[in-house]
């Protein structure tokens, strides 16, 4: 199973770049491009700064591969 996710679309929908979004919560630009790719499985506190910032719970952000929304 692989954990999917939806930053890419939400940090669009906020008008945010990867830059500004990585500053927000304290990683690098590069992180959030792997987050995007789904190279990269964050650890619980960066999901939770990610859910804090689009103001979402985590599991509408992560999600298992079969539970696509």
């Amino acid at each position: 199973m692989e954990i999917k996710n939806r930053v890419k679309e939400l940090r669009a929908r906020h008008n945010l770049t990867q830059g500004e979004l990585a500053d927000d919560v304290d990683v690098t630009r590069q992180t959030i491009v792997a987050l995007e790719k789904g190279n990269y499985v964050p650890s619980l506190m960066l999901a939770m700064k990610i859910a804090r910032i689009f103001k979402l719970p985590i599991e509408e952000i992560f999600y298992w591969e079969d539970d696509e929304v």
